[in-house]
């Protein structure tokens, strides 16, 4: 398998390429324009042996299998369809597209191509204590799971990012944006294929000079077997030792499973830790050790047309949930906070 970089604008790319290099895929080359000349920088820094490569080449190269994107959240729908019409897959990198006319564009172009629009929701396929977690609630260690708290706080680095990180029409609004992760765990951890968007909401409670950027969002979810809460933001503070202390926890029949994916603060070294509450006791485990399967899965599926990595109603009912929880959500601001 053969795969092509077009849009470089945020640094997950690195994450795509490498994954995809050590899953046995060759790198065709990348489209070196972009937003950010620090991830082009860091691009060649960590794979020198891939060469940039004008874009129209890559597009329409026939030996080209795959088109990975990382591109400005807004652009990388038309770059997916660009790649589906010429007969590649897509691996985007999330959100993967912002509208609801993005998404209807996204849904005909699969239907009339047949190719694969997988986006990388890394904070479930890319981490090894989701692996881990995934397999002890197949196992049935907590019984059914009836509800999922999911955290995605993230640092800002605001000095780190390029103009269009801070203007909602670029990155989509937040939930769209970060909540997209947190509505892809909550449906797979549920066994829910869909769900309703009980209650949503987004607000700035930063700098004031950036008062359209959304460092706030909350979604409270219903599906058929379960329910969830989303809360996602902007404020990890500069003490964290990583970007977001990110946080899982699955709500069963029979126990709890709490996944603190990077960090376990004022606790145990190291990231990927995952504690079980049932019927025996306490238990913690160390899932440094498990393997990440996605994108060998992703490989075979495109060689093989088959949906083990993830199924393709699968990402467009995230997609699709996200845009409703941001087209509904109330803003709440300081004002509001205050007069409560």
């Amino acid at each position: 398998m053969r795969f092509a970089v077009i849009g470089i604008d945020h640094r997950h790319v690195y994450d795509l390429i490498g994954g995809l290099l050590e899953a046995g895929a060759e790198c065709a080359g990348y489209d070196s324009a972009t937003t950010d000349p620090k991830v082009a920088a860091g691009i060649a820094e960590r794979f020198p042996r891939i060469a940039p490569v004008e874009k129209r080449r890559l597009i329409e190269d026939p030996a080209v299998d795959l088109v990975v994107t990382a591109a400005v959240p807004s652009d990388r729908a038309a770059i997916a369809v660009e790649a589906m019409r010429h007969g590649k897959d897509v691996l985007a990198d999330k959100p993967g597209l912002t509208t609801f006319e993005q998404l209807a564009a996204m849904r005909q172009t699969v239907r009339e191509t047949g190719r694969i629009f997988s986006i990388c929701f890394s904070e479930r396929l890319l981490t090894r204590a989701s692996t881990l977690a995934t397999q002890l609630a197949m196992d049935g260690a907590i019984g059914e799971v009836i509800h999922v708290t999911g955290l995605g706080p993230h640092r800002l680095n605001r000095a780190l990012r390029p103009a269009w990180f801070f203007d909602p029409v670029n990155y989509g609004g937040i939930l769209v944006d970060i909540a997209s992760h947190q509505i892809d765990q909550f449906l797979f951890y549920t066994g829910c294929v869909d769900a309703n968007v009980v209650s949503s909401a987004v607000g700035h409670f930063g700098a004031p000079d950036i008062p359209a950027f959304q460092d706030f969002g909350d979604i409270l979810l219903r599906g058929d077997k379960a329910s969830g809460y989303i809360r996602v933001d902007w404020f990890t503070a500069d003490g964290l030792p990583t970007w977001g202390d990110g946080r899982l926890i699955l709500l069963g029949t029979k126990g709890t499973i709490e996944l603190r994916k990077y960090v376990d603060i004022a606790g145990k070294p190291g990231t990927d830790h995952v504690f079980l509450v049932d019927g025996q006791g306490t238990r913690h485990f160390d899932a440094s050790g498990e393997k990440i399967s996605y994108f060998e899965r992703l490989l075979a599926d495109m060689r093989d047309r088959t949906e083990t990595a993830m199924t393709q109603e699968h990402v467009f009912t995230v997609c699709r949930l996200a845009l409703e929880a941001q087209a509904a959500a109330v803003v709440v601001t300081r004002l509001e906070r205050n007069a409560r």
